[in-house]
């Protein structure tokens, strides 16, 4: 989920965690995740560590494990009892011992990837950023409130990680129950040409449809509707069709550059071009549908994928199939032009476009700064893994 590189948050995941890796990793050589291999390295050599807010993240961190269980597919490395020995020890930490507290319970790894075509190997990652949109919007529908946001239809069947139906293609991450078995959802074209019939339910209606894909897009929002009171419209499920960029579409199409693309400005032209918008939007197939809940503390973000609020500036999204939430990482690198060396986040959710062992998307917030910022986030940096000591193994 970058700012409008990615995103939908599906629960699901995956990953490392400990020192004694899974079936995936091979006992003589090194450890291994995803292609990459994790190099150990020393915590107190990492310029920076463990950041000048240490609290926040031990915040983030106990924020996540008191997340519920999620499934884990059985192809995943990695002790999720020692991540929970871990979260166990982060209740009684004081403030002043956040930063020992990684430092004494996690091991730490650099994620280095082969390099190309014989090449050096390649230390770093991509980082780009998302947030939670702020949208207007009403309960019914009315002048200027026109595009509905549309519940989770009673037939939709969401597919867990490696799961598939008969006759569906396996790439498919959900599919329509019917009387005799199961089908491809219907895309984006479809359900807005009238696909799913009775079953598009309105949650509310938003401005225009170029405000339901960013909300699309971003996976939840707050909407501010006409009384005052805002709500939040979370994530409840997608129709499993591959998610295509509509933001690249636009550069490779030649309507605006690349360089100083921003989300305000690859919407405004949208806005701008109501005709070639339509079907440049229905080229992304994915379609999200939603549901509506309180937003019980400004400050935090939605619910990420883990299930716990999002944390801004230090819940990322990673790839579900490679690390399990609450996994602490290191991120290499002066993030969005900071001071800082680098900084301490933790896993919390994940997105359709978020692939790969050092690949990961940033929570920055919600409104139009943090949009702003998440727009503006593109960094390579280095990823480091903090995985969680084996439970038997002495805490200093």
């Amino acid at each position: 989920m970058s700012g409008f590189f990615n995103r939908a948050s599906v629960v699901a995941l995956a990953l490392v965690a400990g020192c004694h890796p899974g079936p995936v990793a091979v006992a003589a050589g090194p450890l291994r995740v995803g292609g990459a291999i994790l190099e150990p390295v020393d915590l107190a050599t990492l310029p920076g560590f463990p950041g000048p807010d240490p609290v926040a993240s031990l915040d983030a961190f106990r924020r996540t494990c008191a997340a519920p269980p999620v499934e884990i597919a059985s192809t995943v490395a990695g002790s999720a009892e020692d991540l929970a020995a871990a979260c166990s020890r982060a209740a009684s930490v004081e403030p002043q011992e956040a930063g020992a507290f990684f430092t004494r319970n996690f091991d730490a790894y650099r994620i280095v990837r082969p390099g190309e075509a014989g090449g050096p190997p390649r230390r770093t990652g991509f980082l780009t950023g998302y947030f939670e949109p702020e949208l207007t919007g009403a309960l019914v529908a009315g002048p200027g409130f026109t595009t509905p946001a549309l519940a989770r239809p009673d037939d939709l069947v969401s597919l867990a990680p490696g799961e598939t139906k008969p006759g569906l293609d396996p790439a498919l991450r959900a599919a329509r129950a019917t009387g005799t078995g199961f089908e491809p959802y219907p895309d984006r074209a479809s359900i807005e040409a009238g696909g799913i019939g009775e079953r598009a339910r309105p949650l509310l209606y938003l401005r225009d449809p170029v405000d339901l894909f960013v909300l699309q897009v971003q996976g939840s929002g707050r909407v501010r509707l006409p009384d005052g009171r805002a709500v939040r419209v979370l994530y409840d499920g997608r129709n499993g069709r591959p998610y295509t960029s509509v933001a690249k579409l636009i550069v490779q199409a030649g309507h605006l550059p690349l360089e100083g693309l921003t989300l305000a400005r690859w919407t405004g032209w949208l806005r701008a071009h109501p005709a070639l918008a339509k079907p440049l939007m229905q080229s992304n197939a994915s379609y999200i549908f939603f549901r509506l809940a309180e937003v019980e503390d400004p400050s935090l973000g939605p619910p990420g994928a883990a299930g716990t609020p999002l944390t801004p500036g230090r819940s990322l999204a990673v790839d579900s199939a490679l690390w399990r939430y609450g996994t602490p990482f290191w991120l290499e690198g002066r993030i969005a032009g900071e001071d800082a060396p680098g900084r301490l986040v933790v896993a919390a959710d994940t997105g359709s476009a978020i692939v790969g062992p050092a690949r990961g998307d940033l929570y920055l917030g919600t409104g139009e700064a943090a949009g702003i910022a998440a727009g503006n986030l593109r960094d390579a940096v280095g990823f480091v893994v903090l995985l969680p000591k084996p439970r038997m193994a002495p805490v200093p």
